[in-house]
């Protein structure tokens, strides 16, 4: 679909014949903030990074605003997971969130006064302009995380992809990254994350996908958190969860 920020068409991942993702289709609109949720082993990273090429995939069409990733890469901006980065290499808070302006730099340009100027407003819509001369490995989990979200803003993307971005993270960077994430979708971005909290999936999302290697469920929170959807995807896990009041 032309106006789709996202369109799937049966994607299938696999790890050495053992099916990770099995033909899951969805259409994402523009200025939606998307929860992938389901339990663990479910594929959710998986599938996340199959949708930007980060891995091989089986089969399965994949459009980001219309087109491929290869063409739209510098409207997309990625979040891994903390332990997917190397905390210990050797650069400043300033300079990470730098990095972030390289794909709309022009051949052989460095960033200028004004790229270093945007990277500081950057940092400080996530509260951490006074952290700029900081090393990364230096701060904490809730503040490398606010980072690397100041990271993706400073790309002016149009698609945010985000995977667990509240682990290990502390309540007040939490309720920092939301805030901003909702932001971004009053903007009409779009911005998908994977999650495995689901007493707070109802206050961040508005829509959710629900897998379990097959997609479980695709819709608004309301049409997809209903006890039957939820119990499909996690089974006898969902009747312990109950049991503890999530």
């Amino acid at each position: 679909m032309a106006n789709a920020a996202l369109s799937i068409k049966n994607l299938h991942v696999s790890y050495y014949g053992n099916e990770a993702v099995k033909e899951v289709s969805l259409t994402v609109h523009p200025g939606n903030l998307v929860g992938i949720i389901g339990p663990n082993g479910a594929g959710k990273s998986t599938f996340l990074k199959a949708m930007l090429n980060l891995i091989p995939r089986d089969k399965g069409e994949i459009k980001l605003l219309g087109k491929t990733v290869k063409e739209v890469r510098k409207k997309i901006a990625y979040v891994p997971q903390r332990n997917d980065i190397d905390w210990d290499f050797p650069i400043t808070v300033l300079d990470a969130v730098l990095i972030g302006t390289y794909p709309n730099l022009k051949l052989f340009k460095r960033p200028n006064k004004k790229d270093k100027e945007w990277a500081m407003e950057c940092l400080r819509r996530v509260g951490m302009e006074d952290f700029s001369k900081r090393q990364i490995g230096e701060l904490s989990g809730g503040q490398q995380q606010r980072v690397f979200l100041a990271r993706a803003l400073a790309q002016k993307a149009e698609l945010f992809f985000l995977d667990e971005p509240f682990v290990g993270v502390d309540v007040s960077s939490e309720e920092t990254i939301v805030r901003i994430l909702k932001e971004l979708c009053w903007q009409g971005k779009t911005v998908i994350v994977v999650h495995h909290d689901l007493s707070k999936a109802n206050d961040y999302f508005n829509q959710l996908i629900l897998l379990n290697k097959e997609l479980i469920g695709f819709g608004s929170v309301q049409e997809v958190f209903q006890t039957e959807i939820i119990e499909k995807a996690y089974q006898g896990q969902f009747a312990f969860m109950k049991e503890i009041g999530v």
